[in-house]
């Protein structure tokens, strides 16, 4: 099994709902970061290795059809060159929507270090890693992380045939793209900063 489809948005851009999607719409099992947040001790490692340049994309995507969310937002170039036949999403929102909704969940988490459960550090070492480091280029203001969205944004646009996708858009233009007979029922809803707070809690298991 190969990764099908990927999207690089950023996380806080609905990719919960998107991987929910993705899943009904047969690209599952989708590859999310609450994936890395169940199984810390088998995928952080790998992710380690990955922002060190020596990345086992096989491994690291065993078993999925589809990723979306950070990690795997953090490495468009790596993974479009890995993946050539995937189609490509970005999940997105407006940039203030997304700074607001960014600093109040996970650049609350992790810009508080002296917080952190133990048993997660490690895990959020890494996410520290992939989200600070890797993707907002070491800022975590407003302007500096609004920049390097709409940087990331416009980088991954030029990768060629991608599709822009907000939540709100429905399914039309998601099974449009992917090629698929659009659902009945409404486009899945998850992941308010509630929930996300209560992933964070539950050790990424969801009741």
């Amino acid at each position: 099994m190969s990764l099908q489809v990927i999207s690089f948005g950023f996380g806080r851009t609905a990719t919960l709902s998107l991987k929910a999607a993705l899943e009904q719409l047969g690209f599952g099992p989708c590859y999310h970061m609450d994936q890395v947040l169940q199984e810390m001790d088998q995928r952080v490692p790998g992710w380690n290795a990955a922002l060190d340049g020596d990345a086992d994309w096989e491994a690291i995507f065993h078993g999925y059809r589809s990723a979306v969310d950070w990690p795997t937002a953090a490495f468009p170039r790596e993974l479009t060159a890995a993946y050539p036949d995937a189609k490509v999403l970005l999940s997105s929102r407006s940039v203030e929507s997304w700074w607001e909704s960014i600093s109040q969940t996970i650049l609350a988490v992790l810009t508080a270090p002296e917080k952190w459960p133990e048993e997660q550090r490690a895990w959020l070492e890494m996410v520290s890693r992939v989200v600070i480091d890797r993707s907002l280029g070491g800022r975590t203001d407003r302007e500096g992380a609004k920049a390097a969205f709409e940087a990331h944004e416009a980088a991954v646009k030029t990768a060629g045939d991608v599709l822009v996708f907000q939540a709100k858009d429905g399914w039309e233009p998601l099974c449009d793209f992917l090629g698929v007979p659009i659902p009945e029922g409404p486009f899945p809803r998850s992941n308010s900063r509630q929930e996300f707070f209560e992933l964070l809690a539950s050790g990424g298991k969801a009741d």
